[in-house]
Order: C-alpha cells, then structure tokens, then sequence
C-alpha cells in the first residue's frame, strides 16, 4: 500500500487540531471546577458570617432581660445595626441584617463596602429574595441558603433564625461572587490565547511544509520523466536537508549512471570493432581456402595437359571450366550477402507461396527418401518474395541435407503475436555444437562440402525486412525460424 507524505501530514494536522480541542476542552472543564469551588468557598464565607451575626445578636441580647425593645425601636434598631457592623468588619464583600417577620428588616450594615458613602439599606433589587431566604429560615427554623446563577457572577444568600426575647428574627447575609471576572477565568483566557496561538502556528508551519514537500516533490519528478533514464537530469537543490539528501544522491547516481554509459559505449565500440576484424578475418581465411582449392585443381589440370599432349586437353579443360563455375557460383553468393537491396514488400498469399517453395525440392528429396510437407497459418502477408524465397531455398537444401532418410521435413508459417515466423523443421542432429553461437556468420559450416554462406544469406533477408533468424534444437530435431515483424501492415 502506497502512502503519501502529504497525507500523513494532513492527518498530523488533524490530530493536532483534535488535541487542541481537546486540551480546550479539559481546560474549560478545569475552569468550571474552580469557579464551583469559588463559589462553593463563598457560599460556607456567607454561612458564617450569617452564624457570626447570630453570636453577636446572643451577646447583645442578654443584656435585656426580660424586657426587650419593641421591634420598631429606633434605639434598638440602631444597636442592632451596630451588632451586624462588629460581626461583618472583617468579611469583605459580605453584607447582612436583621429581619423580622412582620416588620422586615430591622438592622443592615455593609461594612466592607467600598462606595463614597456608605450604605444604610437594603438593595432594592434583592428584596424579595431576602425577604424569601428569612422566610425560610423561619418556617424551618434553621439555617437557610441560596444561590442565584448569572452569566458571569453568582448571588448567594444565607439566612438563620436568632431565637431570643424578640420572636421571628433571623440574621440574613448576601454576597456576590464574579466567576467570569476572577484568577481562574484570567487563566483560562490566558491558556485558550497560548492554544490557539500554538495551534494556528502549528497549522501554518504543518500547511507550509506540505506545499513545499509537494511543489519540491513535483519538480522532482518533472525533471525527472522529462529525461531519458540513460541521462539522469542534474537536479538543483531545494534547500530541505532531507529531500537535498535526495536530489544528491539522484545527482550522484546519475554522474555514476553517464560514465558507465560512457564506459559501455566504448567497450561496445571495442567489441564491434573486434567482432568486425574477426569476421573479417573468418571471411578472408574461408575465402581463400574457397579460391585456393579451385585454383590448385585448375593448375594440377593445366599441367597434366601441357604435358600429356593433345588427347588430356578436353578433359582438363572441362574440369577447369567447372572449377570456374564453382567460383563464380561462390562470388555471386558472397554478392548475395554483401548487397543489401531494400525489400520490394508484395501482399503475398502464404499458403501458395509455401508450396512453389517446397515443390522447386520435390525431386531432390525425393532421391533421399525424404518427403516435404507445408502448412500456413496465415493468408496473406507482405514480404519480398524473391528474398524470402531464397532464404527458405538455403534452408530447405540445409534440411535434405541434414534429414535422415525416410523422414520428412516440414515447411511452417506460423502466427506469433504481430509476426510471421516461417520454420523449417527436419529430423537430424542439426549443426555441431561448437558452431551453434555462429551458424549465421559467413564461411561456418558443418559439412565438408558446405561454403558456410547459405545461412548468412538468410540471416542477411530477415535483417532486411526487420525481423531476425534464429536456430531452435530439440530432442526430436532442429528447427530454423525466419520471423518478419508486421506482416499484414
């Protein structure tokens, strides 16, 4: 399975953003504990200021006896307020009372306020929900509280009855408490800006480096598909440590790459140069030995004729005019190899074709004992008639040569993907096998009356139309193929 650098980071990058979320998500989680725990630390703060209120109000009381003050006493309103200011001095932000049942409230201090004036009454506002809590507090006849949730702050109130001279008292405090305006939630603001910041840096970087992977890795491959491999493209760099490791060890591998193109090029040169001188020396040394015994038998004739007077010349000079066809018969096949005429391609029809070429050999194999047979796969193809023709006579005599007696040669043309491969197969042991590697080369031959240049010739007309020769053995005989490329184009 192929992966993509790119997408790994994309999905760095979304798990960067999963884990952003949910760090803001702990985070705020954190931020509602601690303002819960604020507020709960609060609300015990007003619950005992409110107890404190109710010690001060037993002291003050056990000095009246068994005559308390009406509860619309102005005096005795005024020492109450004076108990709620003692008991609430030292609780910041927590303001208090009395209240009573019928009346209302009796006493009121807000001593930690922090107004220019100070204030004598109640807040207006929070009325009812004092009078509510003391209320409370009453029926019951033990400690009350509640608590008021706004958006960014929480109201608390406590009430607790005061049992003494003076029924249906209760001490009531109140206190507000800013959630949303406090450490916590500065911290919290703090740790979401860090986040966020960290996050969308993150973003940019990660987002950054995929383009830059990308646009690099792109370049890359153009340069690279818009050369051939023999000559790899010197790359440049892209100032990326890790892909510049890359490109130079590309560029690296493509200097080593040119100068082992450029060492096998000059050892296919010296190859082909070696091969030629050998070819040609092969083809000098079996021309000369196919010129030098015609000549000799020429000259041991003459010379039998000089000296044997009138009645030897006819006879030797028979013997040298054969010796004279066998040597043009051999300059006319070395033409054969040497010239290199262009195919004059014709639509030919394969299967007649097959059977001029066997039936040309009929006779010869027959005085062998040898039968020939064809066979086509195709119907028409376009070839030179006369060159393929010539090459399949050198196979065809190769074969009634080669074939046992009794046997049958057999004349192919067969379909192979887009060529025509024309075959000769016989029943014999085929060429010697230290010749097999250049059977197709001039002057090699396993027969002692053979010149070697039958197979060159055929070689030389499956070049010319494009295709190769090819020499095939196996257990049950040996098989020459012809494959032209594209016959029916």
């Amino acid at each position: 399975m192929l992966r993509s650098l790119r997408g790994r980071l994309i999905v760095l990058l979304a798990l960067l953003v999963v884990a952003a979320g949910a760090t803001a998500w702990l985070m705020v989680g954190l931020f509602h504990q601690s303002a819960a725990a604020q507020v709960g630390q609060a609300a015990a703060e007003n619950a005992r200021a409110c107890d404190a209120i109710a010690s001060a109000y037993r002291l003050h009381s056990a000095d009246w006896g068994a005559a308390p003050p009406a509860p619309d006493d102005t005096a005795a309103r005024g020492r109450l307020s004076a108990v709620v200011q003692n008991a609430l001095r030292n609780r910041p932000g927590v303001q208090g009372g009395i209240w009573h049942g019928d009346t209302g409230s009796l006493a009121y201090a807000f001593p930690t306020y922090d107004g220019a004036a100070p204030r004598t009454d109640p807040p207006g506002g929070e009325l009812p929900r004092i009078r509510e809590i003391n209320a409370a507090a009453l029926t019951s006849d033990r400690a009350a509280s509640h608590r008021y949730g706004a958006r960014s702050q929480t109201l608390l109130i406590s009430a607790c009855p005061l049992p003494g001279p003076i029924p249906h008292l209760t001490a009531w405090t109140m206190t507000w408490t800013f959630t949303f305006a406090g450490r916590s939630y500065y911290q919290l603001m703090a740790g979401q800006a860090v986040l966020l910041v960290t996050v969308l840096i993150a973003a940019a970087l990660l987002t950054h480096l995929t383009m830059t992977w990308s646009r690099h890795v792109s370049q890359i491959e153009t340069a690279l598909s818009s050369y051939d491999v023999a000559d790899l493209p010197v790359l440049p760099p892209t100032h990326e440590r890790e892909l510049d490791r890359i490109v130079l060890a590309l560029n690296e591998a493509g200097r080593r790459l040119s100068a082992a193109r450029q060492r096998g090029d000059t050892l296919a040169r010296q190859m082909a140069t070696a091969e030629r001188l050998a070819a040609i020396g092969r083809v000098a040394a079996g021309v000369a030995h196919e010129i030098r015994n015609p000549i000799a038998a020429m000259r041991l004739k003459a010379e039998s004729a000089v000296a044997g007077g009138a009645e030897r010349q006819p006879q030797a000079l028979r013997v040298i005019l054969g010796e004279i066809e066998r040597l043009d018969a051999l300059v006319r096949r070395l033409l054969s190899i040497t010239e290199h005429d262009e195919p004059k391609r014709e639509l030919i029809e394969v299967s007649a074709f097959l059977e001029a070429c066997v039936a040309e050999h009929t006779e010869r194999a027959a005085a062998k004992q040898l039968t020939i047979a064809s066979s086509a796969d195709w119907q028409e193809a376009r070839f030179d008639p006369d060159q393929v023709q010539r090459a399949l006579d050198n196979l065809i005599l190769n074969a009634i040569n080669a074939a046992p007696a009794g046997s049958r040669i057999e004349v192919a043309a067969l379909r192979r993907t887009d060529a025509l491969v024309l075959s000769v197969h016989d029943r014999g042991s085929g060429p010697p096998v230290d010749i097999q590697d250049h059977l197709f080369e001039p002057f090699v031959t396993g027969r002692p009356d053979g010149t070697g240049l039958g197979l060159s010739i055929v070689r030389e007309v499956a070049v010319a139309h494009g295709g190769a020769a090819r020499f095939v053995s196996a257990d049950h005989g040996t098989t020459f193929e012809i494959i032209l490329p594209c016959p029916t184009s």
